[in-house]
């Protein structure tokens, strides 16, 4: 589901991510990434290897500058560069855009499911169910340590190892990890157990579907 501000009929509602609750549908948790370690992670992202790509297109730019053979394909060698250098712009479109991306990530636990809205310019959102998730796993690495932060990863079908650089749904950079972790994992399986749950077991007081969920 894709959402962009220029679009005809857009309101600011629809890129609420309260605005796509489904009618009974009960938000447990919402929140935003800390704004310092987003942003810091972002920029690290590809970092050595851009640093490294553009140490070696500049020491051969630098070697054909100084040996004067720059002047007499300079109409080969500008363009090619420009396409050599690509893994670079990719990185510092990525620092440059990480504030955005920041304003526009957002995210959400429902009784039903897991919402989670990023993009640059437009928005997307992405709707984890509970009976998808295979497990839930915890990352802090030694930037989010020293920012207070963690990465709550989402393991679903088919998945082994689930990383935020590898496009798994992952809920980002999130201040008391540890509790939402708990508070994650407990509805998971909550909300797993109830769905296997044979229904001639279920006590007579339980109406099943229509049960809120409670914590």
């Amino acid at each position: 589901m894709r959402y962009d501000k220029y679009d005809a009929g857009y309101t600011q509602e629809m890129a609420d991510i309260k605005g796509l609750l489904l009618e009974g549908e009960q938000l447990l948790w919402s929140g935003k990434p800390k704004k310092n370690a987003f942003v810091i992670n972002k920029s690290v992202v590809m970092m050595p290897i851009a640093l490294i790509w553009f140490s070696f297109d500049a020491f051969f730019i630098g070697n054909m500058i100084s040996t004067g053979a720059m002047k007499s394909m300079l109409f080969f060698i500008i363009p090619f560069f420009a396409l050599h250098l690509m893994p670079v712009w990719m990185w510092l479109f990525n620092v440059l855009s990480a504030n955005r991306q920041w304003r526009n990530t957002e995210y959400a636990v429902t009784d039903k499911r897991i919402i989670i809205r990023g993009g640059t310019v437009g928005y997307s959102f992405r709707n984890i169910y509970y009976t998808e998730i295979n497990s839930v796993d915890l990352h802090v690495g030694v930037i989010d340590r020293m920012l207070g932060v963690g990465d709550i990863q989402i393991n679903t079908g088919g998945e082994t190892a689930s990383s935020k650089n590898k496009g798994a749904p992952a809920i980002l950079d999130i201040e008391n990890s540890y509790e939402l972790f708990n508070k994650v994992q407990k509805i998971v399986i909550d909300i797993q157990s109830d769905i296997h749950y044979p229904n001639e077991l279920r006590p007579s007081e339980n109406r099943g579907y229509n049960t809120r969920y409670r914590q």
